[in-house]
């Protein structure tokens, strides 16, 4: 009877055994039993500070959440995404056809939430005050794509009086820097400031190549605040982080020169205004529960709201914001 019931028990030990030893040697059991929730986001260094200022606020009411977040650019951004690599992109455009195909192919399926509005401030330095207001003709013939070569910003001139411009540009020595190709700033810029006047002239809708690009908005900054007489473009909210280094100049884009304000801005007055973008990946969020927590805090009452209080880019309005949440509801709900 005893040896019966040692048998037993000994039978039940080594079950036991063999149990925890499959569960251990189980691939991800252990890993994921050990390891912090994280969530990896990366994209446009436009949207990367709302991001972050977002990241920080969720980790004061969920500590232990390692979430990063990384500014390439938005380009750079979706590459990563569309390999899979990251959880959300983040991006100061919308994503374009050849970054959808490269998803679809690759199987990655995301929701495509607005969450805030970015103007592109037209910069030069605070020592230069021979330009107050440039029209988009002016803008073109300063920095698209016929004008390679000049170094003069007078030599622009002819260009944009033939495009219907007015303004006495000065004598002085021209100076670029703006973001490069990477960036969705450099897209938004292009399409908005230049797409018509290149479409009519059949010329590629870019910047000229000769000047001096980054993905680094405070590598613009520091490049256009260290010419008098400098010329470039980044994010309302750089210009204004910066203001005491470099001085925005009004655009006319053919209602009269607007300065850029939150105001004008939100409005539509000021000509150079874009949406700006988070893109999440559905299948990580299935399995994350960490990324579904962020971005729920992300589109939560009154977050976006107190953020954009010390990031100065512009609000959406309620009902488009409301959208936002709307679509991001449906994404969880599997729709």
């Amino acid at each position: 009877m005893i040896q019966s019931i040692n048998r037993r028990l000994w039978a039940l030990l080594i079950a036991a055994v063999l149990t925890l030893t499959a569960c251990a040697s189980t691939p991800g059991a252990s890993a994921t039993a050990g390891s912090s929730p994280s969530v990896n986001i990366s994209g446009s260094s436009t949207v990367q500070p709302i991001s972050e200022a977002v990241a920080e606020r969720f980790n004061e009411d969920n500590p232990g959440t390692a979430i990063t977040v990384d500014g390439p650019g938005t380009g750079d951004g979706f590459e990563l995404f569309c390999a899979g690599e990251t959880d959300i992109s983040d991006a100061s455009r919308a994503i374009k056809e050849e970054e959808t195909a490269a998803c679809q192919e690759a199987g990655i399926e995301y929701v495509e939430l607005k969450v805030a509005i970015d103007g592109l401030s037209v910069l030069t330095s605070t020592e230069n005050t021979g330009v107050e207001c440039l029209t988009f003709a002016d803008l073109y013939a300063l920095i698209g794509p016929e004008s390679t070569g000049l170094n003069n910003w007078n030599d622009a001139e002819a260009l944009a009086q033939e495009l219907g411009s007015t303004t006495d540009l000065p004598d002085a020595e021209l100076s670029i820097t703006g973001p490069g190709e990477e960036s969705g700033t450099y897209d938004s810029f292009v399409e908005l400031v230049f797409g018509d006047i290149a479409e009519e002239r059949g010329q590629e809708e870019a910047t000229r190549p000769d000047y001096t690009s980054s993905a680094n908005d405070n590598a613009i900054i520091e490049g256009i605040s260290g010419s008098p007489t400098s010329l470039g473009w980044v994010g309302f909210a750089f210009a204004e982080e910066n203001a005491e280094v470099v001085r925005e100049i009004a655009v006319d884009g053919g209602e009269g020169c607007v300065e850029p304000t939150p105001e004008t801005i939100s409005s539509g007055e000021y000509p150079i205004a874009r949406d700006l973008y988070i893109y999440v990946n559905k299948a990580k969020m299935a399995e994350n529960d960490a990324l579904v927590a962020y971005v729920d805090y992300y589109l939560a009452e009154g977050v976006i709201d107190s953020v954009l209080e010390e990031v100065p880019y512009v609000p959406l309005a309620d009902e488009t914001l409301e959208e936002s949440r709307s679509t991001w509801e449906g994404a969880k709900a599997g729709e």
